[in-house]
């Protein structure tokens, strides 16, 4: 067999975010003997009902169309195994690059990114939804599991990472930027913010940064991937149409002219996943260098991203997301499938909304109030915690019929 080197031992660098200079918790508590302060962040997630919850989300395919097929927990896997190894090529906390990339769809409602759609009609008059907000509000309120708090009690390093891990939500005045430069930041992230100072105008540390570029990496290979398999397009599709892929299945192809067809997908997809991370990895440390951090909150200070593709490979992604916005999240196959998803969505709101009581108990009691934002906060929450095939149970509970969102 082959010999394989052991890995270099691991250097913390020094702009990596560091478990024993942790700025803490909001509730105090004491620290573990045998764990650092992200491991504990990173095994709470991993415990937590919201991520058992993830098995029966969608990612793009509804669960019941296959187990070949990613869901929300497998890509968040996915996810955090790329995190780590971004990480820890880094020098950065890879338990606390874990710890994001496991919490970073937490709160994704169900049926994926039209549950999120309908959510957010719905909720548009009492500030909106937004699954990033939400995934707050899993590890900050929602998740009752502890005797002394409600939440998971993170590190600041956790909670920081991720809120801001696209980027800051606001500039050093306070206005919104992005994607909230319309909207505002919103509700649940700016009321959390004045009760702990997440810093909203400067960026995230290395760890988080890289959490939100192993998501870039991950959803668009194995979306890819998904789509292959599931025959919505075939490779020769993606070839004319994606010149960096075309590139990969060609030296595929010349390497293994006979390759079966199943093979040909996996071998293509996994040399993309390591282009992008060998690109990630090579202009990251540039713009380390670049910007010579000596501390974490020199990379948060920094003017721009740190973590980030080189502009060829940005471009190249652009070219794969368009071909998978135009060939897989908009094909009449999906497309039939979530706009019934999203009435079942709006469809359990309104109803949750008008008739509280057909709710569990607890959630009932908790919306016997007279302020009409409150209440509709805790209908999305109770909505948003649902798993896909729990949404359709309580539709058939409530309106006698569920479609089969086939």
């Amino acid at each position: 067999m082959t010999q394989i080197a052991d890995p270099q031992p691991f250097r913390r660098a020094v702009y990596a975010c560091d478990p024993a200079q942790s700025r803490g918790r909001l509730h105090a508590e004491p620290h573990s003997p045998t764990r650092s302060e992200f491991q504990r962040d990173r095994d709470r997630i991993i415990h937590s009902t919201a991520f058992r919850r993830l098995q029966y989300k969608t990612q793009v395919f509804v669960y019941h169309e296959g187990d070949y097929y990613r869901t929300r927990l497998t890509h968040t896997l996915e996810v955090s195994q790329l995190a780590r190894a971004l990480a820890r090529s880094l020098g950065v906390d890879e338990d606390l690059a874990e710890a994001v990339a496991l919490a970073h769809d937490l709160g994704h409602p169900p049926f994926g990114h039209a549950g999120e759609r309908a959510l957010d009609r719905m909720m548009a008059p009492f500030g909106g939804f937004d699954h990033n907000a939400q995934s707050l509000r899993a590890v900050t309120r929602l998740e009752r599991r502890y005797a002394e708090f409600d939440g998971l009690n993170l590190s600041w390093e956790a909670i920081e990472g991720i809120v801001k891990h696209n980027g800051p939500l606001t500039d050093a005045a306070g206005n919104p930027l992005g994607r909230y430069a319309e909207t505002g930041a919103p509700p649940s992230i700016v009321s959390y913010n004045r009760t702990v100072d997440l810093q909203l105008h400067l960026h995230a540390g290395v760890e988080a940064q890289a959490a939100a570029l192993a998501d870039d990496v991950a959803y668009n290979s194995h979306d890819m991937d998904d789509g292959l398999r599931a025959g919505l397009f075939e490779i020769a599709a993606v070839e004319e149409d994606v010149p960096f892929v075309a590139r990969i299945v060609a030296e595929v192809r010349d390497k293994y002219p006979d390759l079966e067809s199943s093979r040909l997908i996996h071998e293509t997809t996994r040399r993309v996943i390591t282009v992008l991370v060998e690109d990630a990895t090579a202009e990251s440390a540039r713009r380390i260098d670049a910007i010579d951090p000596r501390s974490a909150d020199d990379v948060r200070s920094a003017a721009g991203q740190v973590v980030a593709f080189t502009d060829e490979m940005t471009a190249a992604l652009r070219d794969l997301r368009g071909f998978l916005f135009a060939r897989m999240y908009r094909h009449h196959r999906i497309n039939s499938v979530m706009a019934n998803a999203e009435e079942v969505v709006e469809r359990l709101f309104a109803e949750f909304i008008a008739r509280p009581n057909r709710m569990p108990a607890e959630w009932a009691h908790a919306c016997e109030t007279t302020d009409h934002t409150r209440r509709a906060r805790i209908v999305g929450d109770y909505i948003a915690g649902m798993t896909d095939r729990f949404a359709l149970v309580e539709h058939r509970r409530l309106f006698d019929e569920a479609p089969e969102l086939r």
